[in-house]
């Protein structure tokens, strides 16, 4: 079974910054030291019948002040078929993010931006820049990578202004939004409500990733839920199934989170070969131009 796994990041501490991993900041994490240290494109591997394809590397604070510099050094070393997503700041005078969409433009595997919203959307969404700087990207053809939680009805809004004031955007949300793992969690009917107004704008899709962000202990049944609830209200052709590696090893090894996310599945009787082809290769591939 082919594999496109479009969230996943690599680390060279030589060569970047990645102010996130260092202990003395935020994430405060118990166990983020698993992380800390290189990571390249030989540490995905595959085998029980299945083969990595291809994936998209999207930015993980290698120099977010120089965005291009990430994805220079990715084309420089990675052989096998990928996409990039770049940082970006979608506060900057226009002048400055012209200029980083510009050098951004001219690297071949570049294909959308990340600004992660998460507890900084009300500075990011209210500010004045940021409606133009993010018509720009439309204007390039290059995706917004949506990472901020759905449950939050106000960040939702915020958005949801932008999409209708930049209808041609195309948005894709990361790890599900932050979700719940039942009906009984108590923001469950707004993560619902969020992700349904999304659904209403067809260029919107959604990535089924990071479920070791929420519970490192998740479960098969959480997966299920997540997906089933995901593929619900978006389609099967609009949802993504992706391993956030090396995130993914806080909970799983890369070859048993595809694992699950593939033979588990089916034997759970919960989607097709073909549904399944759709969520780990075929979705992405035509998302991110593979």
């Amino acid at each position: 079974m082919n594999i496109i796994d479009p969230h996943i990041h690599l680390f060279d501490f030589n060569k970047g910054e990645y102010h996130w991993l260092k202990p003395e900041n935020l994430p405060h994490w118990p166990d983020k030291q698993r992380i800390v240290r290189d990571f390249n494109e030989s540490d995905l591997t595959l085998d029980s019948g299945l083969k990595l394809a291809g994936f998209v590397h999207i930015e993980a604070g290698f120099n977010n002040n120089q965005p291009w510099k990430e994805i220079e050094w990715l084309e420089s070393h990675c052989t096998k078929p990928f996409k990039s997503v770049a940082a970006i700041d979608l506060t900057l005078p226009m002048s400055d993010f012209n200029y980083q969409i510009t050098k951004l433009c001219s690297l071949k595997t570049i294909t959308g931006c990340r600004h992660i919203l998460d507890d900084d959307y009300l500075n990011v969404l209210q500010h004045p820049n940021t409606l133009t700087n993010i018509q720009t990207l439309a204007n390039h053809q290059l995706h917004f990578e949506l990472q901020m939680p759905i449950a939050n009805s106000q960040a939702v809004d915020l958005f949801q202004n932008i999409l209708n004031n930049v209808p041609t955007l195309k948005v894709i949300i990361n790890h599900s939004g932050w979700p719940c793992f039942s009906i009984n969690d108590e923001n469950y009917d707004q993560w619902l409500h969020g992700l349904k107004q999304f659904s209403l704008h067809e260029h919107c899709s959604i990535k089924c990733s990071g479920l070791e962000m929420t519970n490192r202990d998740y479960t098969l049944d959480n997966l299920t839920f997540t997906l089933q609830t995901c593929v619900n209200i978006f389609g099967i052709k609009r949802v993504m199934i992706a391993s956030n590696f090396p995130l993914c090893l806080f909970s799983h090894s890369y070859q048993n989170f595809w694992q699950l996310n593939t033979s588990a599945l089916q034997l759970n009787s919960q989607f097709s070969n073909e549904q399944l082809d759709l969520l780990c290769y075929q979705n992405a591939k035509r998302f991110y131009n593979l």
